[in-house]
């Protein structure tokens, strides 16, 4: 009788230590927040079909300097700085030089400041994109 009596209490203590661990997993899983896709984003596409609609990839690629930097290195330089938006949609509309060379940017005047915004947060969101 003690034989059947230590051996329910040792498939009772098994079972217990095996079932936390599936419990723990399940709540590593819960924690852990989900990738979003932000090639789905509507500010992606719209920044992404304004570029392509202007000449901005004539001196740029997205992971390759061309003649201006990569987007890709734009986007890992101004990440997360708050000011970054209405200064590169200021650049892309006045020009200028000395961040990434001696060579200028050509400005686009006639890049509405709205659209200049959604080019540059397009750009900025390439960093999750990867």
């Amino acid at each position: 009788m003690k034989k059947y009596f230590i051996s329910v209490a040792l498939v009772a203590f098994m079972a217990a230590c095996g079932g936390s661990d599936s419990t723990e997993k399940k709540d590593e899983a819960a924690a852990a927040p989900a990738k979003v896709d932000v090639t789905q984003t509507p500010e992606y596409k719209a920044g992404l079909a304004l570029i392509a609609k202007n000449d901005c990839l004539t001196c740029h690629k997205t992971a390759e300097k061309l003649v201006g930097p990569a987007y890709l290195d734009v986007s890992n330089k101004y990440a997360g700085v708050d000011t970054a938006v209405a200064y590169l949609s200021h650049k892309v509309i006045a020009g200028g030089s000395g961040v990434w060379g001696s060579l200028a940017m050509t400005p686009h005047a006639a890049v509405s400041q709205a659209d200049a915004e959604a080019m540059v947060k397009y750009i900025l969101l390439l960093k999750d994109a990867q």
